[in-house]
């Protein structure tokens, strides 16, 4: 299996690890639009068996699989790129073992191109990956978050998001635009409104941005998780973070059942790690704010998966209950 990079990366490749040679042994994944790939690079001379290289091609690129092949989708690309690298330069050592990350090796940018080689989390012993469906283990990844957050209450996000997530209405103008039936317009016309009031909630942190279950990895227990993919990392309200996890894990029924006890899960942590990482911030006050944002971050993702893809699986009868309801009381 061959990649395409320079001398100068398989060197800078070799010289983070201490390796004396290096051979590509799998593509993890073909990163969206066609923007480079993910890989496991395999070692010989060195303590580590393997790394994850995430090799980055700047380019425009013209064969996105939803048909966004805008100029504006390119550079919303171009930057996430951009602010995923100054995430694991600038940022991601403050992350402890309660909000896990791979530990970043080296990167490098030469012309158009960009490298980032990172820990192998599987190596490391996060080797699961789950699916969504009815049995999959949430408090792990509720954990996570609840800790990611509380580390980077109220911190500026320099050099990464002004606002945090891939979805925030800044960048999506074609998806709003795309609301035109007549069911669609009152989420439309409240969209900024409902934007302002997430982005200017009193309590912000940092958002990881795209906390889908796809980007945890658990142990073989399945009781801690590391995340990956920082591409949308940025300031925000945390409840943008939790709505939209929920909501990659679970349908209909299990979103309804379980929403409220997840919250609560997630408040509990978030309470003690706060009084740990930030004790002059009162863990009350957040969780009122919180709470009353909850349902208006679901509603706001719901707002641009519509525009995005109307016929996508999580725009779920739930989904639509619960933006009728928020509108209806915003």
């Amino acid at each position: 299996m061959t990649l395409d990079l320079s001398p100068r990366f398989q060197a800078a490749i070799c010289a983070a690890s201490g390796a004396s040679a290096m051979e590509v042994t799998e593509i993890i994944q073909e990163l969206w639009s066609g923007y480079g790939q993910i890989v496991r690079v395999q070692l010989e001379g060195s303590t580590r068996q393997s790394v994850i290289v995430k090799h980055i091609h700047m380019a425009a690129v013209d064969h996105h699989p939803r048909g966004w092949n805008s100029d504006l989708s390119h550079q919303r690309k171009l930057k996430s790129y951009q602010v995923e690298t100054s995430w694991y330069r600038d940022w991601s050592e403050r992350c402890g073992a309660d909000c896990r990350i791979p530990k970043l090796l080296t990167f490098d940018q030469h012309k158009d191109e960009i490298l980032l080689v990172l820990e192998d989390l599987d190596a490391a012993g996060y080797p699961v990956r789950h699916t969504p469906g009815a049995s999959v283990p949430l408090t792990a990844c509720l954990d996570w978050l609840a800790n990611f957050h509380a580390t980077f209450m109220e911190s500026p996000p320099n050099d990464l998001w002004e606002t945090g997530t891939y979805w925030h209405l800044a960048t999506r103008s074609e998806e709003l635009a795309n609301l035109t039936t007549p069911a669609d317009l009152p989420l439309k016309k409240a969209a900024p409104a409902l934007d302002a009031a997430l982005t200017q909630a009193r309590y912000q942190t940092l958002v990881h941005g795209d906390a889908k279950l796809a980007n945890f990895c658990f142990t073989p227990s399945s009781d801690q998780v590391a995340a990956v993919d920082f591409q949308y990392v940025g300031a925000g309200c945390g409840m943008k973070d939790l709505a939209y996890f929920i909501g990659s894990c679970l349908d209909d029924s299990a979103c309804e059942a379980q929403g409220p006890a997840l919250l609560d899960h997630y408040f509990t942590t978030l309470r003690a790690a706060l009084a740990i990482k930030h004790p002059s911030i009162d863990p009350t006050a957040v969780e009122a704010e919180w709470r009353t944002l909850f349902p208006l971050a679901w509603t706001d993702f719901h707002r641009f998966l519509k525009g995005w893809s109307p016929n996508h699986w999580k725009i779920t009868s739930y989904s639509e209950r619960l933006a009728r309801k928020t509108l209806a009381a915003f």
